[in-house]
């Protein structure tokens, strides 16, 4: 009778997940979510607080950012929520991760969102900006979240198993890419050679985050970056779509290498539980196909935007598209509400086995 009603509350809990992210009504289901903890590691498509409170002009301040969030702007660079926000959700937890800006004590067993609009995984990215918080500096932090999770629960080893039943998503090397669109960058490696470059420190930083006890790590791959407003903006005043092309091709050399490096630390990390969120082939997909998922329009952005510093960001106080439901971009870089709803539920359950390899959310945490 109890396993009966244990199964009933889950079942029930997730059918009511997927009508709020259906509606965007709020209903809270007072269920253990399926992993205790949560730890995010990314830039602007995750940040969700942390660039507020630093010397950077990498910030989403004021509306129309959040414009659709029930706490209104916050950070987060999108109208409403955030890829990670509909994981949180479809994992069961009551609340969204909190930024490690703004968390202390004993908030840091569930988990924090380390994201940092404009970073990358090198530490030179998003640096004109501002201070931004690359993947080194993320990992710095988590180290001090482990410590401080060491002394509240008493031991390493209760610290360890608590950690080691935790979710971990890394999405990081959009902005790598946007900037490898530097004639510069592009004349001093090969889109071979800068695949191989980022991946040789994004392992490092991996293998780091895995001795910090982390062991299901779910690793975000890069998207189509060339199908943003932005790209497609500059692409237009150099060689058009093949300009595109090439920063979509050099992408995928580097999703293919993070794929490549899943296998690796599977087969030869003890306990070590990795796996691949396709974001190319799934963006892909909805760019090719956007009428079907009821998008209207793909290649502009639904704020008005401001080029200051190159942030092409949107215009503060401005009124944004009335129908964002039928837009992908809300800005030159970062999709709505509504992309990100398709995302998260990709990445959450697969529906095709091009979505996640070897395994997607839901069945990473069950492992």
């Amino acid at each position: 009778m109890m396993t009966y009603v244990v199964n009933s509350i889950w079942v029930l809990s997730v059918i009511l997940s997927f009508f709020t992210l259906m509606t965007g009504i709020s209903i809270r289901v007072y269920a253990e979510p399926q992993v205790p903890c949560y730890f995010i590691f990314g830039d602007s498509l995750v940040d969700n607080g942390n660039n507020m409170a630093l010397p950077t002009l990498a910030k989403a301040l004021t509306l129309p950012y959040g414009i659709d969030f029930p706490r209104g702007p916050t950070g987060r660079f999108t109208n409403g929520r955030t890829v990670v926000d509909v994981v949180s959700q479809l994992l069961g937890f009551e609340d969204f991760i909190p930024p490690h800006a703004t968390t202390r004590g004993t908030d840091l067993l569930k988990g924090v969102n380390y994201g940092s609009s404009a970073s990358g995984i090198r530490d030179d990215i998003g640096q004109e900006f501002g201070r931004v918080n690359g993947l080194d500096r993320q990992l710095d932090n988590h180290q001090g979240t482990v410590l401080q999770v060491v002394s509240i629960l008493g031991n390493r080893d209760r610290a360890a198993k608590h950690l080691g039943q935790c979710l971990y998503s890394v999405g990081m090397g959009s902005n790598d890419y946007l900037g490898y669109m530097n004639p510069q960058r592009r004349s001093q490696y090969a889109p071979e050679q800068y695949a191989d470059t980022l991946m040789h420190q994004y392992s490092k930083q991996l293998r780091t985050l895995y001795s910090y006890g982390a062991r299901k790590v779910a690793i975000m791959g890069v998207g189509p970056v060339g199908y943003s407003p932005f790209a497609i903006s500059e692409c237009s005043r150099r060689s058009g779509w093949s300009c595109v092309e090439m920063l979509n091709n050099a992408v995928q050399l580097f999703n293919a290498r993070v794929k490549g490096l899943v296998d690796d630390f599977n087969k030869n990390l003890p306990g070590a539980r990795f796996t691949f969120l396709n974001a190319y082939h799934i963006l892909d997909g909805v760019w090719r196909s956007s009428s079907s998922y009821g998008f209207r329009v793909t290649s502009t952005s639904c704020c008005e935007r401001v080029r200051d510093h190159s942030q092409y960001a949107c215009m503060p106080l401005q009124t944004p598209c009335r129908n964002r439901t039928h837009y992908t971009f809300f800005d030159a870089f970062h999709p709505t509400e509504a992309m990100n709803l398709i995302i998260g539920r990709k990445y959450y359950s697969a529906e095709s086995p091009l979505d996640a390899y070897p395994v997607d959310i839901r069945g990473l945490v069950q492992l």
